[in-house]
């Protein structure tokens, strides 16, 4: 199959990556490359966040899949009862991987940058707002100082690898509370080596 051929399918909506999001994915790499010329190490001061859920009876919501295919693969999206889940926030940086998070109390202003990606959640006018209180103008989201390009899970090493690598290894001693799922994903989470 020719790398180059192939788009992400959203399982979830069948969205292909269009001719407008491959613009806007090479404005975001022509910018980014102008930092790493600037500075070699730019690469390094990226912080990749995403969040995840994970159902304590082990389904895997298919909002972090990606299919890699020439065409709609036709995937059927299952529809469950309300379960209890924990809701994960995770990054990745050059320094390795920053959390799980569960939501707690973080605070504090710092050099990073801070990318996450194009959920509705993640460009509202307060996120946005929060956001630039804590980072600047060192933002990386859909409408930001620097726009992160639509239907680019690829450029997410989160959506690309963390949460699929840790749900499915959470599970294997089938936890029954969710504070037995939290232990499982923060063990699960430390014991990954960069």
């Amino acid at each position: 199959m020719c790398i180059n051929c192939c788009q992400v399918i959203y399982s979830q909506f069948g969205l292909a990556i269009h001719q407008n999001n491959h613009q806007a994915r090479h404005r975001f790499v022509e910018w980014a490359q102008n930092e790493i010329a600037v500075v070699p190490d730019f690469h390094k001061r990226i912080l990749f966040s995403d969040e995840a859920h994970f159902w304590l009876n082990g389904y895997v919501n298919k909002q972090n899949c990606r299919i890699w295919s020439e065409a709609n693969p036709q995937v059927y999206v299952e529809t469950l009862l309300p379960q209890e889940i924990l809701t994960v926030w995770g990054a990745l940086c050059a320094g390795g991987i920053i959390g799980p998070y569960f939501f707690k109390n973080d605070e504090g202003h710092n050099e990073l940058w801070f990318q996450q990606d194009g959920a509705t959640c993640h460009i509202a006018r307060a996120t946005i707002d929060l956001l630039k209180d804590t980072f600047g103008d060192r933002l990386i989201p859909r409408f930001g100082p620097v726009n992160w390009p639509p239907r680019s899970c690829d450029l997410t090493s989160l959506d690309y690898f963390l949460w699929g690598y840790v749900k499915s290894l959470v599970y294997a001693d089938k936890p029954q509370t969710l504070d037995h799922l939290e232990d499982n994903i923060r063990r699960v989470i430390a014991d990954i080596r960069p």
